[in-house]
């Protein structure tokens, strides 16, 4: 064996699996409604408004209909396609069900959001292969729920969370320690999990496409390229990745947005969305037991210019009167007059207050829940 084919130590230590659910809120709303099954499904805003896809039925993306894009633009790629409002309380739910799965194999669970979870079964309650508890945990996925989801299962997370997208729907990608650097070889950097559109052009300006083309650099004349995040794409580019799984993570922040479907300046029509933002912050903060100090007003603009403005109090506060006055009172002082195109508040600083309403936060959402549409 020579120096390159050295596997890596750290490569020998664990046994992750990433476990990412298939186009999870559509499939709820699928199983749920039958008369959907076979059919175009988009969950997230109106095709008349400016509100994003959520997640989209496997039926819909044939069409290019992806997470993120304008509802607009999915309508006119699948006018066929069924459009649902999304319903966040019962997507936690259902998160509630399949964390209880992942518990019966090992309680080293770092949830990213409420479709996927790492889990580190290196040493578990079965005494099962990794493989094996991967496709046990898919089998009582989708027993229990009626749901699929997709498995990669890997010595770190890294190559874990890659893997799990290979062999979508409902299947399960298994890279050894020693097929790591086989895998990633010819990989874009872009699949990197932290390499996003920006950092993948200032690569690619450097020639830096695939993971292959980081690893005829030297550590120091890679730092002279990139900078300060040579030591990082350095180690990622070769699928070595040394963090553990974290099973306490300390939420930073809370957070409601919505766009309008129509650019505002009226203040009464802003003064209300903000009432129903802190509204809905209002619910999640008690669901959670969380309480914040520093409230952040978002404003984009109908130019796309952005600003945030950021009160801190001296006490915590999580009720919507508060939230909602504070937040109007920061958009007063920062008017410039110009039309609203998209209005955020969230709440940062936080601490528990008290028992959560419910485990909600057992797989936690992002820290900024995607748009509501506005009626």
């Amino acid at each position: 064996m020579t120096g390159d084919d050295v596997v890596h130590p750290s490569l020998l230590k664990r046994k992750i699996i990433h476990f990412d659910m298939d186009a999870f809120y559509a499939n709820i709303e699928i199983r749920d409604r039958p008369d959907l099954k076979g059919r175009p499904v988009i969950v997230g805003g109106s095709p008349q408004s400016r509100g994003v896809v959520c997640t989209a039925s496997y039926e819909a993306r044939k069409f290019g209909v992806k997470s993120a894009m304008a509802c607009s633009h999915a309508y006119r790629l699948c006018p066929e396609a069924i459009f649902l409002k999304p319903d966040f309380d019962k997507y936690s739910k259902v998160s509630q069900e399949i964390r209880a799965i992942f518990s019966h194999y090992t309680d080293k669970i770092e949830p990213l959001s409420l479709d996927e979870a790492y889990l580190d079964v290196t040493e578990n309650s079965r005494g099962l292969y990794a493989v094996k508890i991967a496709q046990l945990i898919q089998q009582e996925v989708f027993e229990t729920l009626k749901l699929t989801g997709s498995a990669g299962v890997a010595p770190n997370k890294l190559v874990a969370k890659i893997a799990s997208d290979v062999k979508k729907p409902f299947g399960i990608t298994v890279i050894l320690p020693q097929q790591v650097k086989g895998f990633m070889e010819q990989l874009p950097l872009r699949k990197i999990h932290g390499i996003g559109p920006a950092s993948e052009k200032r690569l690619a300006s450097c020639n830096l496409r695939i993971c292959k083309d980081v690893w005829s650099y030297t550590l120091a004349d890679l730092e002279h390229l990139v900078g300060k995040q040579a030591s990082w794409l350095f180690n990622r580019s070769r699928g070595i990745d040394e963090r553990d799984i974290s099973t306490s993570r300390v939420r930073k922040s809370i957070g409601r947005e919505t766009t309008f479907a129509v650019d505002s300046n009226d203040m009464n029509v802003l003064t209300d969305v903000l009432v129903r933002l802190s509204e809905s912050l209002e619910r999640s903060c008690s669901r959670g037991g969380y309480a914040g100090k520093t409230i952040t007003l978002k404003v984009k603009f109908e130019d796309f210019s952005m600003l945030t403005r950021s009160l801190t109090k001296t006490q915590h506060l999580a009720n919507k009167e508060e939230i909602s006055e504070f937040a109007s009172t920061l958009l007063t002082q920062s008017w410039v007059g110009k039309k609203v195109r998209l209005l955020g508040i969230s709440l940062s600083s936080l601490r528990k207050t008290e028992q959560p309403e419910s485990s909600l936060t057992l797989l936690n959402q992002p820290a900024l829940d995607a748009d509501f549409e506005m009626s």
